[in-house]
């Protein structure tokens, strides 16, 4: 059995989100957004070698090669019984270190995330581009695996995921699911992209859409009458529309919004809070669902109307981050500084907390 196990079996049972090895210090744990030094201090300061020894016993051969030439590398390695963890390793200014984030073995259903209707009937698209967007570690894969949980149990569908590495494992319930592993399976989300379309999927997943061709290849699979889902590091959805088309050169700029606002079905951004309970942490959701409006908006170029047609589209299921914020903190679930210190727009959120009497 490898060292690092015992390491994983603490973080598991610890209820951890992440572990941390870094040289010169004690193993440090994620609980509840939170970080956390294990062991009894001093004591259990790792060395730059033992840091090493502990990734490599679970380092695939190719990892190892890409280790030892850029000085870091992302695997997923699989602890019978415990799950699956994704693990990127890399050099720092004390030595070798290594972050684990653990891959429950059960993928949740959206309900027990906290998903409104909205997501669940997004599910039940044919065609178009879904994007799950937010800061990194607030979930976004965990949001995905429950989507394509849901598809798999109630379609009868052809569902290819592209990821790096693969995160969760879906079995086929009533899909035929492959999931393929950049570097593993196929040379880059790119080639795997264009492989999909000769692979007669309904349904393709992308880890990160990371660079332009993947982001173009991702809208044109969209586009030609497949569902594609997918996630990028943005945190909010306007932001996420400005994102997509900053990436390419100005003379496509005008088509791929074009592109964008036939293809887009929805942009939904999450993040991480603390409860106020301190049990756990719960996602606020900006949810960005497309319609002629928010078409127009992204053809002609006016993504700074995109907020205005957030807050008029509840009936749709939209809504904006800093009133799921609020929603929460008068609901008891989060703290009011809590939900301040996550808005992106804070001083729209500072004037939605004093009018409802909390102080922060």
């Amino acid at each position: 059995m490898p060292d690092i196990d015992a390491y994983l079996n603490v973080m598991v049972e610890s209820g951890a989100s992440d572990l941390h090895l870094s040289s010169g210090v004690c193993p440090i744990y994620r609980v509840n957004g939170s970080m956390l030094p294990g062991g009894d201090g001093s004591a259990d300061n790792l060395s730059s070698e033992t840091v090493e020894r502990l990734a490599f016993d679970i380092m695939p051969e190719l990892n190892q090669r890409e280790f030892k030439e850029i000085w870091d590398t992302d695997f997923a390695y699989r602890l019978e019984g415990v799950g699956r963890f994704r693990v990127n390793a890399f050099k720092d200014l004390n030595g070798t270190a290594a972050v684990f984030r653990h891959i429950p073995q059960k993928i949740p259903q959206l309900a027990d995330l906290g998903m409104p209707p909205v997501v669940q009937e997004l599910c039940n698209l044919r065609k178009g581009l879904i994007l799950v967007t937010g800061p990194t570690g607030c979930g976004k894969s965990t949001t995905l695996a429950a989507m394509i949980d849901h598809i798999n149990r109630t379609r009868q569908d052809h569902i290819i995921t592209i990821e790096d590495p693969v995160e969760f494992v879906h079995p086929n319930h009533q899909c035929l699911v492959n999931q393929r592993e950049v570097r593993q399976h196929t040379g880059s989300f790119q080639k795997a992209l264009r492989a999909a379309l000769r692979e007669d999927p309904d349904i393709v997943l992308v880890g990160e859409m990371r660079d332009l061709e993947t982001t173009k290849i991702a809208i044109e699979t969209a586009e030609t009458g497949h569902l594609v889902m997918a996630t990028l590091h943005t945190t909010t959805a306007p932001s996420t529309i400005d994102r997509i088309i900053d990436q390419f050169p100005g003379g496509q700029q005008k088509q791929i919004r074009s592109m964008l606002a036939n293809s887009l079905q929805a942009v939904v951004t999450q993040t991480l809070l603390k409860r106020a309970d301190g049990q756990g942490r719960i996602a606020a959701l900006e949810i960005l669902v497309n319609n002629m409006a928010v078409a127009n908006n992204i053809r002609e170029g006016k993504t700074h109307l995109l907020p205005s047609a957030l807050q008029t589209g509840a009936a749709q299921g939209m809504q904006d981050l800093n009133s799921h914020l609020l929603l929460l903190v008068n609901s008891g679930m989060v703290t009011a500084q809590e939900a301040y210190t996550h808005s992106v727009d804070k001083e729209a959120m500072s004037a939605k907390l004093r009018s409802a009497g909390f102080v922060v």
